[in-house]
């Protein structure tokens, strides 16, 4: 940014056409970038590390130099606010050590107010799994671990791109079960070449884990990467496709989890906080390579967006400049960027939380509820804003009726 931290502060503190009464809970995203290998589904901000198993300790260094600066810079803008969850996320994070996981929580604890049992999120690869390294995050002061495991079915991980076995994922687990009374799986459905039958021996091994929580996402091909250029053959149609979230549904189920968003699957009191905060349109703070933010102030609600490149990101941090480019979210495009996120909970929110994050009347997205109610899409309640089951499978009809025009 071309004015300092605090000189923005003084623009975005001036009276608009917003009227917030009170700041939503604040979450830190923190992004690392490098993983072992680019997946080919993969249309994250990740950069293959080539030099060996591990990252570098002088590369580890400069980029929680950099993190340091970033986050310094950016504290005029959420100055005094507590923060209520951590998420280190990637790129596969687990590259780092967890001396230096131990160091970056340091860091933002020294320059954050956390709440009292603040969630801190660390995602990890089993890739890059060793005996007692998730033992070793737990000690650095990581509260919840997600292991992107993404199936047990070796010729599936080949060609998902994937490092890991299915053996080094069950080691991984092992000890994430061990290390961690809070941990999470990522799984995928709908694989090249999936059915039913081996749907159901992935989740029966994830289940038998006795995971909290339970993430598990639909394979799509996403443009800008190498599947979208070379799209695996036998991918599951539709039809099959809906069978398997059934199925998913009916597996979690019996073994006491409850689906409380679109893809995620968790125990009682095992709810992700974090991501839960982004989908009932709370504020994060992100800092790191290609990090995105969400800021909310008395009048306006302000989105950044850091350099993405990691060298780049590096460079521009240590000037104070690590903010690639930043916007005021328009009156008209609040509608929609609020039900984008809390039509995906199951149990919805309140009616009046769009008025307590948007600072905008009801009478903003009167027309889409009215449409919604009459489609079938939205429960008709004067209090509550939620889907109806149609509307949770049709998802994005639901959210597409708060468009602007």
């Amino acid at each position: 940014m071309s004015t300092s931290s605090s000189e923005r502060l003084v623009q975005l503190m001036r009276p608009g056409t917003l009227q917030l009464a009170a700041l939503p809970p604040l979450s830190l995203y923190v992004h690392l970038p490098w993983c072992l290998r680019k997946c080919p589904y993969c249309d994250f901000n990740s950069h293959e590390w080539r030099d060996g198993a591990t990252l570098s300790d002088s590369t580890a260094q400069s980029y929680l130099a950099a993190l340091r600066a970033d986050l310094e810079q950016a504290l005029p803008l959420v100055w005094g606010r507590p923060v209520v969850s951590i998420f280190i996320g990637g790129g596969t994070p687990s590259l780092f050590s967890p001396a230096q996981i131990a160091q970056l929580i340091s860091d933002i604890r020294a320059r954050l107010p956390l709440e009292p049992g603040c969630e801190i999120t660390l995602e990890a690869n089993p890739g890059t799994f060793e005996t007692e390294r998730f033992a070793g995050f737990a000690d650095a002061g990581v509260t919840r671990l997600s292991v992107g495991v993404q199936s047990f079915d070796d010729a599936a991980l080949k060609q998902l791109g994937r490092v890991h076995s299915a053996q080094q994922a069950r080691a991984a687990l092992a000890e994430a079960a061990t290390a961690f009374t809070h941990f999470n799986i990522d799984l995928m459905y709908a694989l090249p070449g999936q059915d039913l039958t081996a749907l159901a021996r992935d989740l029966d091994e994830a289940l038998s884990f006795k995971p909290p929580h339970l993430s598990v996402y639909h394979l799509t091909v996403e443009p800008n990467t190498r599947f979208a250029i070379n799209p695996p053959p036998g991918l599951p149609d539709p039809d099959l496709a809906s069978d398997m979230l059934d199925l998913i549904g009916q597996r979690t189920a019996a073994q006491g989890m409850e689906r409380y968003e679109v893809s995620a699957f968790a125990r009682a009191g095992q709810r992700c906080q974090h991501n839960q905060n982004y989908w009932q349109f709370g504020d994060y703070l992100g800092i790191g390579a290609g990090a995105h933010s969400k800021l909310s102030f008395a009048h306006r609600i302000l989105r950044q967006v850091r350099w993405r490149e990691p060298a780049s990101y590096m460079s521009h941090a240590a000037q104070g400049q690590a903010v690639s480019n930043e916007h005021e979210v328009s009156r008209q495009e609040l509608p929609f960027e609020f039900m984008l996120n809390v039509l995906r909970l199951r149990e919805g929110v309140p009616l009046s939380l769009f008025m307590e994050r948007t600072g905008l009347p009801i009478s903003a997205i009167a027309q889409g509820l009215q449409r919604g109610q009459e489609a079938g899409l939205l429960q008709a309640r004067a209090d509550w804003l939620q889907t109806t089951p149609r509307g949770f499978d049709f998802l994005s009809d639901a959210q597409a009726l708060f468009l602007a025009d």
